[in-house]
C-alpha cells in the first residue's frame, strides 16, 4: 500500500494530467466572440448611397423606369396619305385636289352616302361601330371621303345660303377639307340630333367620344377649342389618327391635333 505522501502526488498529477485533456479538446475561441466591442454601423450618409447604388431589380422600393417620349415625328404632318396629316385653315392639303389612293367602303356599317374611306380608317370604323352596337347603340355614318370638287360644291352651296362668314365656322373651303383626306368621318344615331350639337349628349356620342381612342379615333374639333381649329364644335365629326396617338392625346389631355403638334392656331384663312 503506497505512503500518504506518494498518495497525494499520485492524486496531484492525475488532475493535473486531466485539466491539460481538458484544454487540449476545447474549441478554439471565435474571433468576434474575443473582441468586446460591437463593430461600427455605416453613417445614414453611406447606408442611403448603397441603397441608391444597388443593382437594379435589387429593391421593390426603386422607381420604375420613365415611359419613353412619344415620338412625334413618327408621320409626316404634311403628307396628305400620312395618318397624321394636318389640313385646317392656315394648311392647305398639297396638292389641293388630292385624293387617297387605298379607299375602300366599310362592310356592315350603314353608310347614308356610300361613302368610301382610307383602308386603315374603314377597317377601324368596323370594330367602332361594331363595339357600339354590342353596347345597344345605333351608329352610321353619315359622311366620309368627300373629293375636291364635292367639297367646293358644298362650300358654295353654304356660302350662297349663309354668306362666307357664317359658312366658314362651319364647312372647310376644298383643298382644306379633312373629308377629303378620306380620315374623316361623320357619325349619327338616327336620332333628332343629326350634324347637331346635342348629339354630344346622347347615349351613342357620349360612348363614341369615350371609346373613339380604343379604335384610333379624336373628335377633331372639341367644344371650346373653335379658336384652335376653326369651326364650330363638332361632336359627330371623328378622325383617324391611329390607336398610339389617339389613346396619348387622351392621356395627355391634349385635345387639339394643332396643340399637340404645337402648330399655329388656325381660326381664319390666310388672306
Amino acid at each position: 500500500m503506497p505512503s500518504r505522501p506518494l498518495r497525494t502526488t499520485m492524486a496531484a498529477l492525475t488532475i493535473a494530467a486531466s485539466v491539460l485533456a481538458l484544454a487540449g479538446c476545447a474549441p478554439e475561441p471565435d474571433e468576434g466572440a474575443m473582441s468586446t466591442a460591437p463593430a461600427p454601423s455605416a453613417p445614414p450618409e453611406s447606408r442611403a448611397a448603397a441603397e441608391t447604388s444597388a443593382p437594379a431589380g435589387s429593391d421593390a422600393s426603386a422607381d420604375p423606369p420613365e415611359a419613353p417620349e412619344f415620338d412625334r415625328s413618327a408621320h409626316s404632318l404634311d403628307d396628305p396619305m400620312s395618318l397624321w396629316v394636318v389640313t385646317n385653315k392656315q394648311r392647305a392639303l398639297q396638292p389641293a385636289d388630292f385624293a387617297p389612293t387605298d379607299l375602300v367602303r366599310p362592310e356592315g356599317v350603314e353608310n347614308e352616302f356610300d361613302q368610301p374611306l382610307r383602308e386603315p380608317a374603314a377597317r377601324a370604323v368596323e370594330a367602332l361601330v361594331g363595339a357600339a352596337a354590342a353596347e345597344g347603340l345605333d351608329v352610321r355614318i353619315i359622311s366620309a371621303y368627300r373629293d375636291y370638287s364635292t367639297q367646293a360644291a358644298l362650300y358654295d352651296g353654304y356660302v350662297a345660303r349663309d354668306g362666307q362668314e357664317a359658312a366658314d365656322t362651319y364647312s372647310a373651303r376644298p383643298g382644306h377639307s379633312e373629308h377629303q383626306t378620306g380620315l374623316a368621318v361623320d357619325f349619327d344615331d338616327s336620332g333628332a340630333c343629326y350634324l347637331a350639337a346635342c348629339f354630344g349628349q346622347t347615349p351613342a356620342g357620349v360612348w363614341l367620344a369615350e371609346h373613339a381612342a380604343e379604335y384610333g379615333f379624336v373628335v377633331r374639333y372639341p367644344d371650346g377649342k373653335e379658336h384652335v381649329t376653326g369651326f364650330m364644335p363638332e361632336p359627330w365629326h371623328f378622325r383617324f389618327v391611329g390607336t398610339d396617338l389617339a389613346q396619348h392625346l387622351r392621356d395627355s389631355g391634349v385635345s387639339t391635333l394643332e396643340e399637340f403638334f404645337e402648330l399655329p392656331s388656325a381660326p381664319g384663312y390666310a388672306p
